[in-house]
């Protein structure tokens, strides 16, 4: 059971399963992140944690290649 916060982000550059795996590898190294979920389909990414920081999932976003969209 997961207690605390949950994040949606808008990705639209993700285009493959590599993109996914790629923004889901950084959000899963965030401090806080329990759990992260990237849809293709939708472009939507939904991180899950007790503690959540924005700038630091943004910037795991980034440093994926990708940007979270505003």
């Amino acid at each position: 059971m997961i207690v605390g916060m949950e994040i949606v982000y808008s990705v639209p550059g993700m285009s493959c399963g590599h993109c996914t795996s790629a923004v889901i590898r950084e959000l899963e190294g965030v401090a806080g992140v329990e759990t992260a979920h990237a849809d293709l389909g939708t472009k939507l990414v939904t991180v899950r944690g007790p503690a959540l920081s924005d700038d630091a999932l943004r910037a795991a976003i980034d440093e994926a290649g990708y940007d979270a969209a505003p």
